[in-house]
C-alpha cells in the first residue's frame, strides 16, 4: 500500500466519520459523570493509557516477535477503546455510562501519549528503514481524525438530539464494517509477510487480549469497584481501537507491515470478552453482588 488518495484521504476521512458517530452518543454529562466515579476513572485511566502499553512490550519481548510485528502491538496497545467497547458493554449488562465516559476520556488522553510510545517503539525495535515520524504531525492528525469530528457530533447532538438517537445504530454499523473492512485489506496487501509471521502475531495478539481482560479485573479489585464497573474495565482496557491502529501505520506511518497486528488482534480481540461474559453470566445466576457500603458513592447512574 503506496501513498496514495486511500491511505491519506479516503481512510482518514472513512475513521473520522467513525469518531463523528461516536460524538453523536456523547453529551458533556458523560465527562460529569467522571467525576463520580473517581475510582474506577482512575483506574480505567491507569490500565489503557500506563499498564496496557507496558503489558504489551513485555509480551513483545518475551515472545521475540518480529519488529514489524511489535511496533504494531504497541501502536496498538497505545491507542484507546473504541465504539466496539461500548457495543460489547452494553451486550454484556456491564456499566454502560462508564464505558462510554472512559472511551471518550481516553480518546482525548491518548491523542497525546499514543504519539510518544509510537516514537519509542520505533526507536527501540526498529533497527534499519525506520519510518519518518514526526510527534508534531500525528498528534495534529490524531486531532483532526478523532478529537474535531467527536466535538462536531457531540455539538450536533446538543442541538438536535433526534438525529443522534435515529443515526446511532446506523454508525455502530459503519464503524465495525469499516473496521472488518481494514482488517481484510491490510491482511490481504501483506499476505506474504503474514504467512511468515502470523503464529507470532496471532499468540501475542491472543495473549495481550486475555492478560488485558485480566488486568481490568485485577485493578478493579484493588480498587474495590462494584461488580459491573469491574466487567466495564476489564473491557475498556481489552478491546482498543483497532481500526485507529491500522490507520496510524498506513496513513500516518506509511508502513503497512506495522497494520498486521493490529488487524490480527482487532479479530481476536473478541475472546476475552467473549469468555468474560460467559464467567460474569454464571456468576449472576450463582447469586446477586453484595452491594458495597461505598456503592452509592462510586457507581455511576
Amino acid at each position: 500500500m503506496q501513498a496514495s488518495v486511500l491511505t491519506e484521504v479516503l481512510l482518514p476521512l472513512a475513521l473520522a466519520f467513525v469518531m463523528f458517530g461516536m460524538g453523536l452518543t456523547l453529551t458533556l454529562a458523560d465527562f460529569g459523570r467522571l467525576l463520580k466515579s473517581p475510582k474506577a476513572v482512575v483506574a480505567g485511566f491507569v490500565g489503557q493509557i500506563i499498564l496496557l502499553p507496558l503489558l504489551a512490550l513485555g509480551l513483545c519481548l518475551a515472545f521475540g516477535v518480529p519488529d514489524y510485528i511489535a511496533v504494531g502491538v504497541l501502536v496498538l496497545a497505545a491507542c484507546p477503546g473504541g465504539t466496539t467497547s461500548n457495543l460489547i458493554s452494553h451486550i454484556a449488562k456491564a456499566n454502560l455510562a462508564l464505558s462510554v465516559s472512559l472511551t471518550a476520556i481516553s480518546t482525548i488522553a491518548c491523542v497525546f501519549t499514543t504519539p510518544f510510545i509510537i516514537q519509542f517503539a520505533i526507536d527501540y525495535f526498529v533497527k534499519e528503514n525506520a519510518p519518518d515520524f514526526s510527534i508534531i504531525q500525528t498528534v495534529i492528525g490524531l486531532v483532526g481524525v478523532s478529537i474535531l469530528p467527536v466535538v462536531i457530533g457531540m455539538s450536533i447532538r446538543r442541538f438536535n438530539e433526534a438525529f443522534a438517537m435515529k443515526t446511532e445504530n446506523f454508525f455502530r454499523q459503519f464503524s465495525m464494517y469499516f473496521m472488518l473492512l481494514m482488517i481484510v485489506g491490510v491482511l490481504v496487501s501483506e499476505r506474504q509477510n503474514l504467512a511468515s509471521s502470523f503464529e507470532s502475531a496471532f499468540l501475542v495478539c491472543v495473549t495481550l487480549n486475555l492478560l488485558s481482560v485480566l488486568l481490568g479485573l485485577g485493578l478493579s479489585k484493588v480498587s474495590n469497584l462494584a461488580f459491573k464497573d469491574s466487567l466495564t474495565l476489564a473491557i475498556e482496557i481489552g478491546v482498543q481501537n483497532a481500526a485507529l491502529a491500522m490507520l496510524i501505520c498506513i496513513s500516518f506511518l506509511d508502513a503497512p507491515d506495522y497494520a498486521i497486528a493490529p488487524g490480527v488482534y482487532g479479530i481476536a480481540m473478541y475472546i476475552g470478552p467473549a469468555l468474560l461474559a460467559v464467567w460474569a453470566k454464571r456468576k449472576m445466576r450463582n447469586g446477586p453482588e453484595p452491594v458495597p457500603l461505598h456503592k452509592s458513592r462510586h457507581q455511576l447512574p
